[in-house]
């Protein structure tokens, strides 16, 4: 693009700049001159908008004004921080060639291209939230997504359909997506919306799938994707080329740790769509805050690596019981036999993933490698702390062991104490490299030199007061004063004559300075070759290493889930064949947490039992008491037990489970056009659509939105279709009373109903689950309770008084759960009426002939 533009107009520095620009034109380019990074013209005028820094002008190019701003090259990352958060993305152009070494302005070019979803920088990334890079492609109806964590170095493939995209956008949570430039499927955006990250619209040939198979084969050092069960995933093979296509394009080099590559299918996971996630609080709570939810209460995880594992734990439940069964029983291991002595030994563990990343990378920081090798140093010692046994702890034990010939090489490689940045030298260890410890000599022992060379040449010359200097225009030099000239021998060549005095240089004072003057220069620049040829060395053992922090993190999740699961008093769940939820004293492991730490009060526990006989609990109650949250629990502890932890329970049982769907809370979607009802009514949909007989659904006061009589028809019919159809095991909250006839003329549905205590104008809320149906809602005394005015209380008491009266007079109502009619059947045409009487088998050959000729001649 750039040879196509003329810059000749401008000034030589400018059109360098142009240039850059030009080839990286959807960026933020900082140009590195001297200590700062600078932004012109456009990219000025808008980092002064983001970040709040001033906004200047400096002569003229191309007979314009030259608009700029800049950052200090030692504050960069915080600046690069904030911009991501923005979701903009930079190209950083540093210095590369030699100052004065031609003429014109320093050689210039970008060394490094920093997105939301490819940074590596423990700066600019949460310790505990990976940033994945995920690339959208759809193709014959079909979406196909491609993702990458570069601190993990595994590449994810699957294949969805529109209605599932949502839900995978959200489980993945993506920093930045890739879609192909001018191309956008039915669906896509809203799926987009639902994420709300930076996209990077890259060119559509890169989205090509004979081109993403070639690239991920050659990635993955395989032939073909047959043997990583991939081979029929075309639309998520073309969407991996156009993802490793933008990670070459910034990252500028092979990336040669991502060997690893995970294949997603919705078969296998369990199904977790976005409305779950929220209503669930998994991650986030209602209000977009981190804490309190799941994640916060269960995360007492000593490392990163071990929280973002645990993150992933539990928003990629497996539909087989038989990974949570390991789990489960290396957590009872440790808490029979100690985790305490592991979880202090992790206290002590670097982040050894993102650092491994990160030598792959060549991005990886003095210090950080210092961090891997006490980490290294300190595996045998945390080996010892995991408890002996089979299984999956043993496993774990054995990637603990280190690569041979790595922790000898970052010892003698590196200073026990490097510094922060290579630039600033006294990263090398003396003794490693006799040339740098030769340089460093000369630094370290030049003061030494000149006083013994001063004290040699008193006494060669018998000069009493010569003295060897040194100044920064003249280098080093002897002076003699004026009256002792007669006695400098031959051998001293003069360097400059003073009024008082003579300056002198000889070979061997010569021979000095061109070795001290530019030691410090040739010792940085020995020290970043050495560091360079460290990296190659370490490159070998970027594989190896990356299990020993897959091990560490895998390790550190479930020492963090035995001290949970000790601490919080949950138990182990029992996994059976058939359709079975059977909970004794469930807890909602949140809300118990929070009552005992603000209130100091303990939490009512309540049981559950579904199962193939008794599928639909209609929950009735007053407000408040506690009908959402004895849902919410029974959901958390389906998918605690699915990850593979412990539960908040005294016992609990848990047949096949292939999904969680929930309907909760009223919220609306102004921004999509949906109101409160309408998003209420496309979330029933979809769980009508998606839902099966391994489902948990939860349904909590639906037909809420509409007229009560609207509701009240649209709420029964639901609950019908999800007994009689759907056949989830569901717990189906609400306020209308008449569904509590359900269970009546439905042999699998069940009345039960949270109990609460009235005394005149007060009510106690017991939190108790009970059997039966409720006989009133108390939303008068709900009311009260909120702080309503006492005008507003007793007209509304005096019209509920009224209303019930008038019901008890009324006839009886609708039948609710009756079987819906028959579609109206249009005319069959006489074509079709005549093919399905045709018995086909019985037909010859050329009485089928026949037969088709007739037929063509109904229709004509």
């Amino acid at each position: 693009m750039s040879e196509t533009l003329d810059f000749s107009a401008h000034t030589p520095l400018m059109q360098q700049y142009l240039r850059i620009k030009a080839e990286h034109a959807d960026l933020l380019v900082f140009f590195r001159m001297g200590d700062f990074y600078e932004v012109f013209y456009d990219d000025a005028r808008k980092c002064n908008a983001l970040l709040d820094i001033t906004l200047t002008v400096r002569g003229q190019s191309g007979g314009e004004p030259v608009v700029m701003a800049g950052v200090p090259v030692a504050a960069l990352e915080n600046y690069l921080a904030k911009l991501l958060k923005l979701g903009e993305s930079v190209a950083i152009a540093e210095q590369v060639g030699e100052v004065g070494a031609s003429k014109g302005p320093v050689e210039r070019k970008v060394v490094r291209i920093v997105t939301p979803g490819t940074i590596t920088d423990s700066e600019l990334l949460a310790d505990k939230q990976d940033a994945p890079l995920l690339a959208l492609h759809a193709a014959a109806g079909r979406f196909g997504l491609s993702w990458v964590t570069l601190s993990q170095g595994e590449i994810g493939l699957l294949e969805c359909s529109r209605q599932e995209l949502s839900g995978w956008l959200a489980r993945l949570n993506p920093a930045e997506i890739l879609v192909a430039r001018d191309h956008s499927a039915p669906g896509q955006p809203e799926a987009l919306a639902v994420v709300r990250a930076p996209v990077a619209a890259r060119p559509a040939w890169q989205f090509d799938t004979p081109l993403g198979e070639r690239k991920l084969c050659e990635q993955l050092g395989v032939a073909s994707l047959q043997g990583l069960n991939a081979q029929d995933l075309p639309v998520a093979q073309a969407a991996g080329g156009a993802l490793l296509a933008y990670l070459e394009h910034t990252q500028g080099r092979a990336l040669g740790h991502v060997k690893r590559l995970s294949v997603l299918r919705a078969t296998e996971l369990m199904d977790l769509p976005p409305a779950t996630q929220r209503n669930l609080e998994l991650t986030q709570t209602l209000r977009g805050e981190d804490s309190p939810t799941l994640l916060s209460l269960l995360d007492s995880c000593r490392t990163g690596m071990g929280s973002r594992c645990l993150r992933q734990w539990l928003l990629t439940p497996p539909r087989d019981r038989h990974p949570a069964m390991a789990r489960q029983t290396a957590i009872a291991t440790l808490m029979e036999l100690g985790f305490d002595p592991l979880r202090e030994a992790l206290r002590r563990v670097s982040d050894v993933e993102r650092i491994v990343s990160r030598v792959a990378l060549r991005q990886v920081r003095p210090r950080e490698l210092a961090g891997l090798r006490d980490t290294l140093a300190e595996l045998p010692t945390l080996a010892a702390c995991v408890p002996p046994g089979a299984g999956l702890l043993n496993d774990l034990r054995a990637a603990l062991a280190t690569p041979p010939g790595v922790e000898d090489l970052l010892r003698t490689a590196l200073m026990e104490q490097p510094a922060v940045w290579l630039r600033d030298g006294g990263v090398i260890a003396t003794g490693f490299d006799a040339e740098l410890d030769e340089l460093r000599a000369i630094n370290a022992n030049c003061d030494a030199f000149l006083l013994d060379l001063e004290a040699r040449e008193r006494e060669a010359t018998g000069i009493p007061n010569l003295r060897v200097q040194f100044n920064k225009v003249h280098g080093f030099y002897i002076e003699v004063t004026q009256g002792q000239k007669d006695k400098v021998p031959d051998r001293y060549q003069r360097r400059q004559t003073l009024k008082n005095a003579e300056r002198f240089i000889t070979p061997e004072l010569k021979a000095f300075e061109d070795k001290a003057l530019s030691a410090s220069e040739r010792a940085l620049a020995r020290e970043k070759f050495l560091f360079e040829r460290l990296l190659d060395d370490l490159s070998t053992f970027v594989e190896p290493l990356a299990l020993t922090a897959r091990a560490l993190a895998s390790l550190d999740v479930l020492a963090a889930l035995a001290e949970r699961a000790a601490t919080l008093n949950w138990c182990a769940p029992e996994f059976v064949s058939y359709p079975c939820i059977d909970i004794q004293a469930g807890r909602h492991p949140v809300v118990e947490a929070r009552l005992a730490e603000t209130k100091g009060t303990a939490f009512q526990p309540n049981d559950c039992r579904l199962d193939a006989k008794r599928r639909l609990l209609v929950i009735t109650g007053p407000n408040m008491g506690g009908k959402s949250t004895f849902m919410r629990q029974v959901a958390l502890i389906a998918l605690l037990a699915a990850m593979g932890s412990y539960v908040p329970a005294t016992a609990c049982r848990l047949g096949p489970m292939d999904a969680i769907h929930t309907r909760i809370g009223a919220a609306d979607d102004l921004a999509n056009a949906q109101s409160t009802f309408m998003l209420e009514m496309t979330e029933a949909a979809a769980i009508l659509h998606a839902a099966s007989e391994q489902s948990l659904v939860l349904m909590d006061e639906i037909g809420r939105g509409t007229s009560t009589f609207d509701g009240l028809a649209l709420a029964g019919a639901i609950a019908t279709h999800l007994h009689d159809k759907n056949r989830s095991l569901t717990l189906f909250a609400t306020h209308y009373f008449e569904l509590t006839e359900l269970p009546a003329q439905k042999s699998e549905a069940h009345n039960v109903h949270v109990s609460a205590v009235e005394a005149g104008d007060d009510i106690a809320f017991l939190h108790e689950l009970q059997p039966g149906p409720a006989s009133r809602s108390y939303g008068v005394q709900v009311a009260r309770l909120a702080g309503m005015p006492g005008p507003v209380l007793r007209q509304a008491r005096s019209s509920l008084e009224a209303l019930e009266a008038q019901k008890v007079g009324t006839q009886s109502q609708v039948d609710l759960f009756a079987a819906p009619p028959p579609a109206p059947v249009a005319d069959e045409p006489q074509a079709l009426r005549a093919l399905k009487a045709l018995d086909v088998d019985s037909c010859s050959p050329r009485e089928a002939l026949e037969q088709l000729y007739r037929l063509k001649g109904l229709l004509t």
